[in-house]
């Protein structure tokens, strides 16, 4: 550990002007007295509102804000992956910006960091501000995640973390178009602990997060850390061979007892049409799969910057 160690402190923002006033105001007393230089990457994940704007206001005030103002808007992991990539700290925090990651447990995960941990992450033990159907479709996510997956996510851990310089490092060695930040945090390994807290509601705003989008995050982290639904329509098409064959055999000692077939036309079109419906979602299934292949083999970036503000290079930007 350096002598004057830095903390980085990643926010990515989508539309969230009507906070960033009261997230700088809690924020800005924590890091003052958290005994360590620090810096704050901003990151403007296309937003269109005042968003920006009210960034530069905040970085006149304030010249350890650092802003990476993306050309259009990326994604969350995306946006935390250009913050990652552009931290200096010894310890890198990533927080959201609409106030559900209190500022005030940064102390807690720095006090963790410097007992030897690597990796510090809060961990939710209320979501009583989220909707009924919100709160059980997240328990539903961790519980078939780590059933599926060999990599394990605790259950309530987010994107609010500490990691430690050499946890960023490893990182920036994962270039992966499809990211689940949560998974790959867990991935990486190192020395892990949770700090347990309850998250408030948004004092002002909107979720960014509609169900659609929370739904296509979780497919992409279970098809992205597990190959279990490939595996798990192998053996339902290996049962179904042995059903199909076992009727055939039913079908056959029938026609030998009793000399007459009896035509079933409605059983017949039940059983076309639950077989259609299986194949449709296994060539599903495998259409994430070859989907994600042909993402990555274009290896295009992750994200484009249209604009940096109070990095050495952002002349050049």
């Amino acid at each position: 550990m350096n002598k004057h160690p830095v903390i980085s402190v990643i926010i990515p923002f989508r539309n969230e002007q009507q906070v960033i006033g009261a997230l700088f105001a809690r924020l800005m007393p924590i890091l003052n007295n958290v005994g360590m230089a620090y810096e704050i990457i901003c990151i403007n994940d296309g937003s269109t509102d005042d968003t920006f704007a009210r960034l530069l206001e905040e970085k006149e005030k304030n010249d350890n804000i650092r802003i990476i103002d993306l050309s259009r808007s990326f994604g969350k992991e995306a946006a935390i992956t250009s913050g990652i990539d552009h931290a200096l700290g010894d310890a890198v925090v990533i927080m959201d910006a609409d106030l559900q990651d209190p500022p005030e447990l940064i102390a807690d995960f720095v006090a963790k960091w410097q007992e030897g941990w690597q990796v510090v992450y809060g961990v939710r033990q209320s979501r009583n501000q989220d909707s009924l159907f919100k709160r059980y479709t997240a328990k539903a996510f961790y519980f078939i995640f780590n059933r599926l997956s060999d990599t394990s996510i605790p259950q309530g851990a987010g994107d609010f973390r500490l990691v430690d310089r050499v946890v960023v490092n490893a990182l920036m060695q994962l270039p992966e178009q499809a990211r689940f930040m949560k998974g790959i945090f867990a991935w990486v390994g190192f020395r892990q602990t949770g700090i347990p807290f309850d998250r408030p509601a948004r004092p002002s705003g909107e979720s960014q997060w509609p169900a659609l989008r929370l739904f296509g995050l979780a497919f992409d982290g279970i098809f992205s850390f597990s190959t279990v639904p490939l595996r798990l329509w192998t053996w339902i098409g290996a049962i179904t061979a042995l059903m199909a064959l076992i009727y055939a055999v039913f079908l056959i000692l029938r026609v030998v007892i009793y000399g007459i077939d009896v035509p079933g036309y409605a059983s017949l079109m039940v059983a076309l049409l639950f077989f259609s419906g299986a194949q449709l979602v296994s060539m599903g299934v495998l259409g994430e799969y070859i989907g994600r292949i042909f993402t990555e083999s274009k290896s295009r970036p992750l994200y484009i910057i249209n604009k940096k503000v109070g990095f050495a290079d952002d002349a050049d930007s």
